[in-house]
Order: C-alpha cells, then sequence, then structure tokens
C-alpha cells in the first residue's frame, strides 16, 4: 500500500505507523481482567462515573483497579479522601528507577477495598500524556497489579482522542463514553465513538455503550443512538445528592440514604452486574462532523 493510500480518510494504519498511533508493547496486557476506558466531554462527570462505578462492581464482590488518567490527578478522591501522589511523582522522586518502587508507594486503598492509581502527567505544553499512561501501566505490570484485579476502569482525560490519550483503549476490553443530553457533550461523544473504531481496527477493545450523566432527560441521546446503532446502558439524572457527593469526597454509597439515592446507587449497580456478564459489542456508525452539527441543530 502506498503512502498515499495510507493518507485517504478512513484507510487503514497499523498503530506505530506514521504518527496517528502509539505502538503498544505487547508484554504489558492486563490478563483476565475486564477493562473498561472511560472517556467523554471534560468536566461531564466521568470521574464520579468512574468512582462511583468502580465502587458498584466492589459491591458485587470484584477486585477492582481504578487508574486516574489526567493529569489533575483527581479521578480517585471520593474513594481515597484524597489527593494522592501520582505516578509520575514517585518515578521522578527515585529518578526512573521503577525498579526501586513499592507498591504502596504509588497504589492507594480507598472505599471498600477499591485500589487507586493516579497516573499524573507533566506540566501542561511540556510532555506526552500517552507516554505517562503507557509508564503506568507498566510499573502496573511489574507490580502484578492487573493480574490481581478482576475489573480495571482508565477514567481518562476529557474529550481527547489524540494518540496519546487513546491509548488506553490499546488496554480495554470495552469503551464506554460518558454523555449528558446536549449538543457539546453528544457532539464530542461522536468523536469518541470514532476513535474508539479507529482503536478497533488492531486491539481487542469495542464500545460498551453510552451512560447518560446529569441530565432529566435523554431525548436527544436517544435519538443520536437511533440515528448510528448507539446504545445507551444507563441514565443517571442531575441530582443535588450526587454534586454534594464531590463535595463530601464521597462516593453515592456513603451518601445519607433518601428514595431518589438508592435508585441511583441501584442503577450504579445493575451497571456494574451487567458490564460483568459482558455481552456483545455496540456495533454504532458515528456521523461526520458537518452531519451531526446539522442532526443535533434545529432551524
Amino acid at each position: 500500500m502506498t503512502s498515499l493510500a495510507l493518507n485517504r480518510p478512513g484507510a487503514r494504519r497499523p498503530d506505530g505507523e506514521g504518527s496517528v498511533q502509539v505502538k503498544l508493547d505487547a508484554r504489558f496486557e492486563a490478563g483476565t481482567a475486564k477493562v473498561f476506558a472511560v472517556y467523554g466531554k471534560g468536566g461531564i462527570g466521568k470521574s464520579t462515573t468512574s468512582s462511583n462505578l468502580s465502587a458498584a462492581f466492589s459491591k458485587i464482590g470484584k477486585r477492582v483497579l481504578q487508574i486516574g488518567c489526567d493529569p489533575k490527578h483527581d479521578s480517585t478522591f471520593t474513594l481515597t479522601k484524597r489527593l494522592m501522589p501520582t505516578v509520575i511523582d514517585v518515578l521522578e522522586s527515585v529518578e526512573f528507577h521503577s525498579e526501586e518502587l513499592r507498591t504502596e508507594d504509588f497504589v492507594f486503598e480507598g472505599y471498600n477495598g477499591v485500589m487507586c492509581v493516579e497516573a499524573g502527567g507533566p506540566p501542561a505544553g511540556t510532555g506526552c500524556g500517552g507516554y505517562v499512561v503507557g509508564q503506568t501501566v507498566k510499573l502496573l505490570k511489574e507490580h502484578r497489579l492487573l493480574e490481581d484485579s478482576d475489573v480495571v476502569i482508565f477514567d481518562v482525560l476529557g474529550d481527547v482522542v489524540c494518540g496519546g490519550f487513546a491509548s488506553p483503549l490499546q488496554h480495554a476490553e470495552r469503551g464506554i463514553i460518558v454523555t449528558a443530553n446536549d449538543f457539546d457533550s453528544i457532539f464530542a461523544m461522536n468523536r469518541i465513538v470514532a476513535a474508539i473504531q479507529a482503536k478497533a481496527q488492531n486491539y481487542a477493545v469495542r464500545l460498551g455503550g453510552v451512560i447518560a450523566n446529569r441530565s432529566k432527560a435523554t431525548d436527544e441521546i436517544d435519538r443520536y443512538c437511533d440515528a448510528t446503532g448507539m446504545e445507551r446502558i444507563a441514565h443517571f439524572p442531575d441530582l443535588d445528592v450526587i454534586r454534594r457527593s464531590r463535595l463530601k469526597k464521597s462516593t453515592i454509597f456513603e451518601m445519607e440514604d433518601s428514595p431518589e439515592l438508592k435508585a441511583v446507587q441501584d442503577e450504579y449497580l445493575r451497571l456494574a452486574a451487567a458490564l460483568w456478564v459482558g455481552g456483545d459489542p455496540v456495533e454504532a456508525l458515528p456521523m461526520k462532523d458537518r452531519e451531526i452539527f446539522d442532526f443535533l441543530g434545529f432551524d
């Protein structure tokens, strides 16, 4: 195949060829753990969703590892009640001699036994997030933490779909998207669907569906799903008790009882059980940017 053919829109390019992909080291697979990578528009509530889903998996008896992949390193604080040292922090402290690190230097136990890792990242504009994720996975593998987990959840930075922050998809079984019932969130979801499908050409990852979050209604999400073949797998409404759980540095399973909170807890437990059982991947056909712009717009 010529280089011109590889540059055609939609042409398949093996990971690592050219500048559009980051090649995966095959030595660092995740064993038998079920691995999920969570994406979505920035600020949509991915960390809240990921942490509560991790807690739900732990509630049904699974050994869970959550990996925060945002340089802000705030993915897991509702599980651990604090901002933890990051993998990059501790590697830097030993001049990147990873053999000097102990597991307890970078892995911290959170709510109900969920194990928590924050990858961290370089200062803004100075490094590659994909490199940080790769180093984190390498370290976890060396310490056998991936093999010792039943479920691994990557909570990934915003709606970035570059090769670096798409690298968790190289390890994942399912890519899950969090969205709200609005234009910007669904627009971002559409691009993430395309990114997951690009990785699916060369890796085992497949679409796992979309979680509607911070939304009273789901009509626009459902309309998009009907048009593309996407599937909504859960719905978490915009409730004040969920907002307050972040302020209290708590999962929803630690908040005061109420009927509306019980419904959210039950939905997380149902979602965790369904993801554990698994099933056929979602087959969706994303729209082109201009197409979805028109699809979501109003005259």
